[in-house]
């Protein structure tokens, strides 16, 4: 790979050690790509659920990897700062796929990605991160692997065996090559405390409307914290109200706040701006 590949999957790992976490509002196609970019964001993410649900998929290992790469490529193309990439299980049936799967995913300009356990026995994910680690060290770029597990969103068994299992889990993807380790489902100040004092690596926790803060999180030791699939639904909420909104009032509030029409399709041209929001009507 090129020096550049190197040059972002260094600099995507150096966000993790920064004294506040690295926050990523996941994204699903060029233009929230593009918009996330422009509004700071210093490395864009992907949401699985987004992609596959754009794409007309499900989410949870409905996507096909040629159609998900597809979209990887498209907005690595688009931003300069590092991408990441949910490959939920790996795009693949096995881990050897998983292995394929992180080839095509560097040639497309990624750096990083999130791999996860779901409804896999931890051994297999493990398998999995093995395949993943070597086919990044074959290319030679340092991808940062953030292994997820999901064993508080299962919430099979009491808060303490919880956290046991998800250590438990954690310390055998580390093992295996993982760089960080995504927990989803982690809320509580005192179960995240003991999730960021156990492990070695950074600990990224997903958040949203009544999470701990990012200053808090940052004070318990989180590195990465990460919206996961809520800005794609919050996207889908608009055009949800919108149509009822219209539908039962003949009225167009829903639509307050939008970005400019004209900051928008110059941003996607490549154009930098001032966004102006809550303007611009569609000329389309």
């Amino acid at each position: 790979m090129n020096a550049t590949s190197n040059d972002k999957a260094a600099r995507f790992r150096s966000l993790h050690e920064g004294t506040r976490p690295l926050a990523l509002t996941n994204v699903w196609d060029v233009a929230s790509a593009v918009v996330a970019e422009e509004a700071g964001a210093p490395a864009v993410a992907t949401t699985s659920a987004g992609v596959a649900w754009a794409l007309g998929r499900p989410d949870g290992d409905q996507l096909d990897r040629a159609r998900g790469v597809a979209v990887v490529s498209a907005i690595a193309a688009a931003v300069d700062v590092p991408v990441t990439v949910d490959v939920e299980g790996g795009y693949a049936a096995s881990a050897d796929g998983v292995g394929e799967t992180v080839a095509v995913i560097l040639d497309a300009g990624a750096v990083g990605i999130n791999i996860e356990d779901g409804d896999r026995g931890p051994e297999e994910l493990v398998a999995r991160i093995v395949a993943a680690r070597r086919a990044a060290d074959a290319a030679g770029v340092p991808m940062f692997i953030n292994a997820r597990t999901d064993v508080f969103l299962a919430a099979v068994g009491s808060p303490d065996e919880q956290l046991a299992e998800a250590l438990a889990r954690a310390d055998r993807y580390i093992e295996a090559g993982a760089d960080g380790i995504f927990v989803p489902g982690a809320s509580t100040a005192e179960c995240i405390g003991a999730l960021t004092a156990a492990l070695p690596v950074p600990v990224n926790v997903m958040v949203g409307p009544g999470a701990l803060s990012i200053d808090d999180l940052g004070r318990l030791g989180v590195a990465r914290v990460s919206l996961g699939s809520s800005v794609a639904q919050a996207a889908y909420a608009v055009v949800q109200r919108a149509v009822e909104e219209m539908a039962s009032s003949g009225t167009y509030g829903a639509t307050a706040g939008a970005v400019d029409y004209g900051w928008l399709n110059d941003l996607i041209a490549g154009r930098r701006g001032n966004p102006i929001v809550g303007g611009g009507l569609s000329r389309v």
